[in-house]
């Protein structure tokens, strides 16, 4: 499906981004694969891994989500968007609300606009378990652009750009995720944290990338593709690094949650459940199943259903999370 198409990733000098390169790079023969962002000295230094003499599909674009023009611009003769740009850091987005409303809503307006006037084919955007149910700021912006993204389908109307949704949770040593936090402070023999009940979803990298790309592959527009992944809980993760540290217990900071929510039970009615993933379907006239065909094998998720970290079936036991963590490298 990538063969010989021209990709496009927002945000794309970020953990997510050099991890989705590597991979395309690895498994496709794309014909140009553009990295946008607004960071030239990431670029620099993501251009040394990935350089165009070695890759010469590759190409560097510097700019920002906020600005349509340089979007339309870049976007020109561009098959795929993979959208990942964000301001994701919870306490920043609430410190600077307008911020993360100019970068996760207006933003995502932005690449909606220029990808149906340039004719990408299809537009996949990166979301988070803190879209769900959101008591934060972060959460809420991201809730807004998954709104943006499923209802851009109709705004397409006859024009044959797609666009879908990846929502996923914590990303195993990404950069600022509470592991490499967690690292750090264990030179002091003394872990703070926030909450002992606290429990979060967990992705690495290379499945988070390998799923947005089977859900490019298999999206009609309109859906909320959710993987089924491991919870843990935060003292299992804490012991698990550090298993002699104290634990010093804070509190909850300002906009976060217990668990974490990936489907609530308003979604669970339109939500179809296979073996490996959930499709959350979009509640908008422009749907239908009969040109999709890969719904017929989902199964109908129970009435008020919710998928919580709390409730996952699948927990990681404290030697899991240590495996885990030897074979991930953790982003300082």
């Amino acid at each position: 499906m990538l063969n010989d198409k021209v990709i496009l990733i927002t945000g794309g000098t970020g953990s997510f981004g050099k991890k989705c390169t590597e991979i395309i790079l690895q498994d496709f023969k794309p014909r140009k694969l553009i990295i946008f962002s607004r960071d030239e000295l990431k670029q620099l230094e993501m251009s040394r891994s990935f350089s165009e003499m070695q890759y010469p599909c590759m190409r560097y674009f510097i700019g920002d989500i906020r600005d349509k023009d340089r979007l339309q611009r870049a976007f020109d003769g561009v098959d795929i968007v993979i959208h990942s740009a964000a301001l994701k850091q919870v306490p920043a987005c609430e410190y600077n609300p307008d911020e993360a409303i100019k970068t996760n809503i207006i933003g995502a307006q932005n690449v909606v606009d220029a990808a149906i006037t340039k004719g990408v084919q299809k537009v996949i955007a990166l979301s988070t378990d803190k879209a769900a149910n959101p008591i934060n700021l972060y959460g809420a912006t991201k809730l807004c652009s998954d709104k943006l993204f499923i209802q851009a389908n109709a705004y397409a109307g006859a024009k044959k750009t797609r666009f879908a949704v990846v929502r996923y949770g914590n990303v195993v040593g990404s950069r600022g995720s509470v592991i490499p936090l967690f690292l750090e402070m264990k030179k002091s023999s003394v872990l703070s944290i926030t909450d002992k009940r606290m429990t979060r979803f967990w992705i690495t990298l290379k499945q988070g990338v390998r799923f947005v790309i089977s859900s490019l592959k298999r999206m009609h527009g309109g859906e909320i593709f959710v993987p089924k992944i491991p919870s843990t809980s935060i003292l299992d993760l804490a012991k698990a690094i550090c298993p002699k540290c104290k634990h010093e217990f804070i509190g909850i900071r300002p906009g976060e949650k217990l668990h974490e929510v990936l489907i609530t039970a308003d979604d669970a009615i339109r939500t179809l459940e296979f073996d490996d993933f959930y499709v959350i379907q979009p509640a908008h006239p422009f749907w239908s199943k009969d040109k999709t065909a890969y719904l017929s094998e989902g199964k109908q998720c129970p009435e008020f259903m919710n998928y919580t970290s709390d409730n996952n079936s699948q927990k990681l036991t404290i030697d899991e999370i240590k495996q885990l963590l030897k074979t991930e490298t953790v982003k300082e």
